[in-house]
């Protein structure tokens, strides 16, 4: 397998588990037996073992090569031999005290390189089309234009139905307990006024009944006779 193929297998491995502090290095300088280390932390037994699992399936489901393992019954430093890389999973206080950085530390290899994909074969890049067939041109979908409407039209709706809803006078305050005098019209006191104005009439007295035929126009007097009383001498 491609060692670049292989360190990002290995780095994508240890990321699923979320292993901290991945450091990555070139050893081709160093030695003959590999070419890449790999230092990951753990931060637990179960952990490092979890990290080490994931590496040999990842490697295995690739086609890769897995010659052993060691350090799985404690899980404070496992190593995962993978042939052309060595890949030491630790935890922090194991990893503080034996500093495998320093010695196999002088070139380290970015994580960003290695996840980079291999380029690709010159016969597996798309065949270029001229510019000047129609046919080779891509055809852009049409996108639906959606028109919008303008506030204004809204505005005017609100306003012819703001007319047409009835305006609801408001009710006279009733009168509790009190009288309330209420002044005259204009008109009321013009009438009384003209009223006033206009002469009084003058009542005639009623006219006495005609006498009958043959009676006399006026009444028997009445006569009255005094005694007078002599004087005695």
């Amino acid at each position: 397998m491609d060692i670049k193929k292989l360190q990002t297998l290995v780095v994508d491995a240890l990321e699923d588990v979320k292993g901290q502090d991945i450091a990555l290095f070139d050893t081709t300088h160093l030695t003959s037996l590999f070419d890449r280390i790999a230092i990951v932390s753990g931060t637990s037994n179960r952990q490092t073992k979890a990290l080490a699992a994931s590496v040999r399936d990842k490697v295995k489901e690739a086609g890769g090569d897995v010659i052993g393992m060691e350090g799985e019954d404690t899980g404070e430093w496992v190593l995962v031999d993978l042939g052309d890389m060595i890949v030491h999973i630790m935890q922090a206080p194991i990893r503080a005290y034996y500093r495998l950085e320093e010695i196999w530390g002088d070139k380290p290899v970015k994580l960003g390189a290695a996840k980079r994909a291999p380029k690709k074969a010159a016969g597996d890049e798309p065949k270029k089309t001229s510019g000047h067939l129609a046919a080779s041109k891509a055809q852009v979908e049409a996108t639906p234009v959606i028109e919008k409407k303008a506030p204004a039209k809204k505005a005017a709706a609100t306003t012819t139905a703001a007319k047409k809803a009835p305006v609801k006078k408001a009710a006279a305050p009733k009168a509790v307990g009190k009288t309330v005098k209420v002044a005259p019209t204009k008109a009321e006191t013009a009438a009384v006024k003209a009223l006033k104005a206009l002469p009084e009439k003058k009542v005639r007295a009623p006219r006495a009944a005609k006498p009958a035929a043959g009676a006399t126009d006026s009444a028997p007097a009445k006569t009255v006779i005094k005694r007078i009383k002599k004087v005695e001498e």
